[in-house]
């Protein structure tokens, strides 16, 4: 039995995981931690117990870097991240390998067999690989993201979406083939890990593609109207606060 542990602070990606290790034979999950204090913790007396790790990049307490220079660590690890695969080609080195969030089926269980086609062999974290790296990832945009689909969760990549928009306490992703999805992200989280070069958030409810900007016209009190293709039910409005830096976006 191939005994896994998970180390992700975000509830719905180690749920996600979780259930699909289940679907996996002769592999379980030994526990689920969620920070690197917890990490350090559990590791320090039951690292042994695991084979393997599942190590998410960013935790609620810092990054998972830290965990290392705390733990020394002989256990092979899978990182996750919701980064591009062109920016962490470097985790191939040292045969650490990744997982690109949200995690499809096919892609656990290649990395799954990565492991058991290497896992005689030690391989030693390279903090100061893994840092940089961490560095870089940090100029990367977010690629794609898990939506709501009835009682299921499914992938969804960004250059499919057109808009997000929050309604109430809600935050949905509307795609140019007309499919609107509910998210777990705000709009905040969205404006820091999106591309600041193809989406803008325009106002506190609305970030936009640049793609679906049909036109821009003056608006009453200084502010801008979009027109976009899909068409938004509500009106789309650039606070007055925005307008020079939309603009300036538009122009790039």
């Amino acid at each position: 039995m191939l005994r896994t542990l998970i180390i992700e602070d975000e509830k719905l990606a180690q749920l996600e995981l979780c259930q699909l290790i289940r679907t996996m034979d002769e592999v379980e999950v030994v526990t689920c931690l969620s920070t690197v204090q917890e990490s350090v913790q559990w590791l320090k007396v039951y690292r042994d117990r695991v084979d393997l790790i599942f190590m998410d990049i960013e935790l609620s307490d810092g990054v998972s870097f830290e965990i290392f220079e705390q733990v020394t660590l002989e256990v092979p690890i899978i990182f996750l991240t919701a980064y591009s695969e062109y920016a962490l080609q470097a985790f191939k080195v040292n045969s650490i390998d990744y997982l690109l969030k949200p995690i499809i089926l096919d892609e656990l269980e290649r990395a799954i067999n990565k492991y058991r086609k290497h896992c005689l062999d030690v391989f030693p974290i390279d903090l100061s690989k893994f840092e940089n790296l961490y560095q870089k990832t940090q100029t990367q945009s977010l690629s794609r993201l898990m939506v709501h689909i009835g009682d299921s969760y499914l992938p969804l990549f960004i250059d499919e979406v057109a808009y997000f928009y929050a309604d109430s306490k809600y935050t949905y992703a509307y795609t140019y083939k007309k499919q609107n999805y509910l998210i777990d992200y705000s709009l905040s989280k969205l404006q820091d890990e999106l591309s600041s070069k193809a989406f803008f958030r325009v106002n506190r409810k609305c970030i936009v593609h640049i793609g679906t900007i049909k036109k821009a016209v003056k608006h009453y009190n200084g502010r801008l109207k979009l027109h976009l293709l899909p068409v938004m039910e509500d009106e789309v409005i650039v606070s007055r606060s925005n307008v020079k830096g939309f603009l300036n976006w538009l122009s790039q």
